[in-house]
């Protein structure tokens, strides 16, 4: 199957509209089915990566995406890095707290997403932005 994308570099997309939410989640999608993960990982997957696009154009005011192909010598998988320079989060034990959410995404919210991936890493500050990485490995 031909991808139309390099597999063997990381892809980056931008978000700074609507339509470049759409863009993440068909490119997460492209380079999930590339992968082979499962179509119920490249689901949880691509709802993970929606709703951390939309919380980085939402929350973080816009942002980097970049989605790599890894190879840990047993499985091959998927990392994405949501990157944006907002105003970061203020409370993140309250932000990663199940149910919460301040509207407008998907409504998983942070806690939502990272019970999505295999693995989900966070590191913010107030008035540097955020940073969240996350990795779903196939089975």
């Amino acid at each position: 199957m031909t991808t139309g994308i390099d597999l063997g570099r990381p892809q980056a997309q931008v978000i700074r509209r609507d339509e470049d939410v759409v863009r993440v989640r068909q490119l997460v999608r492209t380079v999930a089915v590339a992968v082979k993960l499962s179509l119920v990982d490249q689901t949880k997957l691509v709802t993970a990566a929606s709703e951390l696009a939309r919380n980085t154009l939402v929350y973080g005011g816009g942002g980097d995406v970049e989605v790599t192909v890894v190879d840990n010598g047993v499985r091959r998988g998927v990392r994405i890095v949501f990157a944006d320079t907002g105003p970061g989060i203020a409370d993140l034990d309250l932000a990663l707290t199940d149910g919460y959410t301040t509207g407008g995404g998907l409504g998983l919210g942070l806690s939502g997403a990272r019970r999505l991936v295999d693995e989900f890493d966070i590191r913010t500050a107030v008035g540097e932005g955020t940073v969240i990485t996350v990795t779903k490995w196939s089975r």
